[in-house]
């Protein structure tokens, strides 16, 4: 009966949200936070205990599994190569120097604060709590006060690292596994990277000619496109797990392939002439991808970080604050010298950095592979992503008007200010798929 019960409190979460999601959008209630307080109070030892881990080990794990592949899809499709380009040096910058170097620092930070654990286990930490997620500060991005070269940088950034660190996830816990019954790093390279790579390939490209052959020759309903394409990551995370492989690096690259295979040749303006864009293709299963991670949130609060709380020392509290400020802003510091930007810029994007759902779903892998020290490594970014739901949301909305207001002064009295690079090409910096 409890079951029950929780499913209907989901619900009415979920209509609630619903209902008054545009009035909750410029307060500090964001969605998330909303959601991961009602799955406190409804589940675990701190609340009602309507849900748990124990009872329901399945569906948290699938829910959490479901909702990151199609956010990993999603992201990887609306994504151009164009964006990095357009947006200048941030995304680049941010990707290719600031996230291996706060993986690099949350590994170092984690030796002497989580004793106990092996260099591997360490090292997880550092990659899980590397990807950032766009939609625990949602204002952040969306704010037209605040730059568009900001906002599309962070963006791109979001949509892209989650997908990016999944290699050195999946190496970092093959070589922690090795000699306790796990594949070892040769064999885990060749399935999750290569193969499921492949797999990828083929299946998004696949996907992606089967949809624009069959609307030029008007053989679908507009009704059934959507599930077409929501069906190319399902059978490419189904095939990859079959064959012992990745199916997150799978879903990630199938939607690089189904997003270049469906994007206007160069030159060309708009959609192609015999079929839609990725944008217009994805709007399905990224709006039920939307569903999915919110509901993650709420079942985050409820099985996950309800229990961590009850595990709470001063360690993991300052590794988790650590990891929101420190390991997150002084890599984007480093990535940002010498591009102009002002100390603010600097600071507004090394804050928006928020952990989300890429860090539970890999943090409930790690888990669930028992491993020595997972509970402390769970308890750990269980308490980074509540903190970072918490912190991140409620700040968006005041933050994303200060530096609004600090951008709008200053442009003033210098048109050329760096942060304003974007404005001559018309920008708005919506290349995210998460705005």
């Amino acid at each position: 009966m409890s079951s029950q019960w929780a499913l209907a409190v989901a619900g009415g979460v979920v209509a609630g949200y619903g209902a008054f999601s545009r009035r909750l959008s410029t307060t500090v209630i964001s969605g998330p936070l909303l959601f991961m307080v009602s799955g406190l109070a409804i589940g675990g030892p701190l609340g009602f205990d309507l849900m748990n881990r124990a009872k329901d080990p399945e569906v948290t794990r699938t829910l959490l599994e479901a909702a990151l592949v199609l956010v990993l899809f999603t992201d990887a499709a609306s994504i151009r190569a164009g964006d990095l380009r357009r947006e200048e040096f941030l995304p680049l910058r941010l990707l290719a120097v600031g996230m291996p170097v706060t993986i690099a620092l949350g590994w170092l930070v984690a030796w002497p604060l989580l004793p106990g654990l092996g260099m591997w286990e360490l090292a997880l930490i550092g990659i899980i709590l590397a990807p950032t997620d766009a939609a625990l500060g949602q204002q952040a991005v969306s704010n037209k006060r605040v730059p568009a070269l900001v906002r599309g940088g962070l963006g791109v950034e979001s949509g892209l690292n989650d997908g990016l660190a999944l290699p050195f996830f999946v190496l970092a816990l093959a070589a922690a596994g090795e000699g306790h019954g796990h594949p070892g790093v040769l064999e885990t390279f060749l399935r999750a990277l290569l193969l499921s790579g492949a797999v990828g390939v083929a299946v998004g490209s696949a996907g992606a000619g089967l949809l624009r052959r069959s609307v030029a020759r008007g053989w679908s309903s507009p009704e059934w496109r959507p599930f077409l394409t929501l069906a190319v990551p399902v059978v490419t995370y189904a095939l990859c797990v079959v064959a012992d492989g990745s199916g997150f690096i799978g879903a990630w690259v199938a939607g690089v392939a189904f997003g270049i295979r469906l994007r206007p040749a160069p030159g060309g303006a708009g959609a192609r002439a015999d079929g839609p864009g990725p944008a217009e293709s994805t709007i399905f299963a990224e709006r039920l991808g939307l569903l999915l991670a919110s509901l993650s949130f709420l079942v985050f609060g409820a099985v996950i970080l309800g229990p961590a709380l009850q595990h709470l020392t001063w360690r993991t509290a300052v590794y988790a604050l650590l990891s929101l400020t420190v390991i997150r802003m002084l890599p984007v510091a480093l990535s940002l010298i010498g591009t102009g930007l002002r100390p603010a810029s600097v600071a507004y994007i090394g804050w928006f950095g928020p952990r989300g759902l890429a860090s539970l779903v890999f943090g409930l892998i790690a888990f669930e592979e028992h491993l020595p020290g997972t509970t402390l490594m769970g308890d750990v970014i269980a308490l980074t992503v509540g903190l970072s739901i918490l912190l991140h949301g409620a700040s968006a909305p005041f933050l994303g008007n200060r530096y609004g207001d600090w951008f709008a002064s200053t442009l003033r009295a210098e048109p050329a200010l760096r942060e304003n690079a974007l404005a001559a090409d018309g920008a708005d910096g919506s290349t995210t798929a998460r705005e």
